[in-house]
């Protein structure tokens, strides 16, 4: 029941009046770029399959929902209409951009189609579940950009907003180009690669430094990297290399260093060179601390010397802009004559204005180079090269490869689910032994397949490293002023002339209904 009241208000509503299977589509976008960025990686859309493929009203939400009283000290809803609940399972379309794709604002990243009732129920949950991922995997692809290739390690798990939070950004992080996390649920749950140094508790629980470090490797040999900034950098890496000095007499390695506070250039330099004079010129610099895309940026501008960055609390908690704006707005009904009637939102704030029908997106690409976006409605057909280049008025580059016959499109939108079934069937990732790896919240059957709440199976899931991998294509294929960090280019979108004319004849619509 991971919804709001207004939601079910409404669906009692359509129920009420008869509409509950009127057929309608949605679309769900977000309207601005986070971050002030050029971009959103689209995440969370096999979370979102998950959900609707086993969603139901179990008794106990029935009963809370029965117990429920309005202003008037009557029940809140008719029970009848928790009758209908009970007996309700999910039958939409969904079409949905991949996970890992590119997305830009007012693009449905997914659409819904299907009976009101319960196309209009689901919009809480959706939004919640491709939200939040979207806007960690594209924090964590700019940070990715930011390192330029090192390794970046997600450490967020204690400063998320909630467990499960740091488990889905976990999972976000690693399509969009983490090498790793700290997380060991996400490792369990996902085969994402687990990583951990040490805290400063641990040499802070010793009386001297060195001894602190020559017991952590003898500890734990195979991951024997010590953090050396708890009291003083400069004494840290001393004692770091003495201690590294007495483990290479018993056989351990020591395999880096962490830094999390100072001047942070200057002490990965000293590091570096310290370590490669002391011929550990395998051992690594990390180094963590308040970081993001901006702090690694102006690190790397003053020459600091990291192998691998370790990155938390603004990843997580999408520090500087903790929301997506995503919307799910209703853009057609059936009437009753059987025929589709678009509806668009009309607002006074054009940036609130909602596109009409039922709209799709095809991205057309020169060579593996994305050169533009057309919005256009699925009724009207798919857009030619040709056809998009009119729409442009002032992108001369962008025109003349569309007319030189060199790009090919592609649609965005695919299908998620038909009647409420998942239609994709690639397998979810496995263990050592073979075992898919399962999330510890979703139930499961003795073989360790998904199952919703009354044991029948869940569609499986395509593989992490294959979402991944689409990711790092799609990031790639952006030119590279869209990819910028900051001002960066606005990437080429517009609407075909036919959803033009319907946004038109929408808007007109709504205004003969004002008073």
């Amino acid at each position: 029941m991971a919804t709001d009241l207004y939601e079910l208000l409404m669906a009692q509503g359509y129920w009420l009046l008869g509409w509950a299977e009127r057929r309608a589509v949605f679309n769900l976008f977000f309207r601005n770029n986070p971050f002030r960025g050029g971009f959103v990686l689209a995440c969370g859309q096999e979370s979102a399959r998950d959900f609707l493929a086993r969603l139901l009203f179990s008794e106990r939400d029935l009963n809370y929902l029965a117990s429920l009283r309005g202003g008037d000290g009557k029940p809140l809803f008719h029970p009848d209409f928790l009758r209908f609940l009970a007996e309700m399972r999910f039958r939409c379309d969904v079409r949905a951009v991949r996970e890992g794709a590119v997305v830009f604002p007012n693009e449905p990243i997914l659409q819904v189609e299907g009976p009101l009732l319960q196309a209009q129920l689901v919009e809480t949950a959706l939004l919640n579940l491709i939200g939040f991922p979207s806007l960690a995997a594209t924090k964590a692809a700019r940070i990715c950009s930011a390192a330029g290739g090192d390794p970046v390690v997600e450490f967020g798990l204690r400063r998320a907003q909630g467990w499960q939070a740091g488990l889905t950004a976990s999972r976000a992080a690693y399509i969009a180009g983490c090498a790793g996390t700290s997380n060991l649920a996400a490792g369990r749950a996902y085969g994402i690669p687990v990583r951990g140094t040490m805290a400063h508790s641990w040499v802070m629980a010793f009386d001297d430094e060195a001894e602190a470090f020559v017991a952590y490797g003898r500890a734990v040999p195979g991951n024997c990297i010590f953090v050396v900034d708890t009291y003083d950098c400069e004494g840290g890496m001393s004692q770091a290399l003495a201690a590294a000095a007495e483990l290479r007499r018993q056989g351990i390695t020591v395999q880096g260093v962490r830094l999390d506070s100072g001047d942070l250039a200057r002490w990965s330099r000293e590091a570096r060179r310290r370590l490669d004079e002391a011929g550990l010129t395998h051992a690594a610099v990390l180094v963590s601390g308040d970081l993001d895309e901006y702090r690694i940026a102006e690190l790397k501008k003053q020459g600091a010397c990291v192998n691998v960055w370790g990155v938390g609390t603004r990843l997580v908690t999408a520090f500087d802009e903790p929301a997506l704006s995503v919307v799910y707005k209703l853009s057609a009904v059936v009437n009753r004559q059987g025929e589709w009637e678009d509806r668009a939102k009309i607002s006074n704030d054009r940036a609130k204005r909602s596109l009409p029908g039922l709209p799709g997106v095809r991205r057309f690409y020169a060579g593996d180079r994305a050169v533009c976006d057309v919005i256009y409605d699925r009724r009207d057909g798919p857009p030619e090269a040709a056809d998009a280049a009119k729409r442009f008025r002032t992108k001369v580059e962008t025109q003349e490869l569309l007319r030189s016959g060199a790009c090919r499109g592609e649609d965005l939108l695919v299908p998620l689910m038909e009647e409420g079934r998942p239609v994709m069937a690639e397998e979810r990732p496995v263990t050592d032994e073979g075992r898919p790896v399962m999330d510890e919240a979703r139930p499961a059957t003795d073989e360790g397949h998904p199952v919703t709440d009354e044991g029948h199976p869940v569609q499986p899931s395509c593989p992490l490293e294959d979402i991944r991998a689409y990711a790092r294509a799609q990031l790639a294929s952006l030119p590279e002023g869209v990819r910028r960090l900051e001002r960066p280019e606005r990437y080429p979108i517009v609407e075909s002339a036919a959803l033009r004319r319907r946004r038109r004849a929408a808007a007109a619509m709504v205004r003969r209904k004002i008073p």
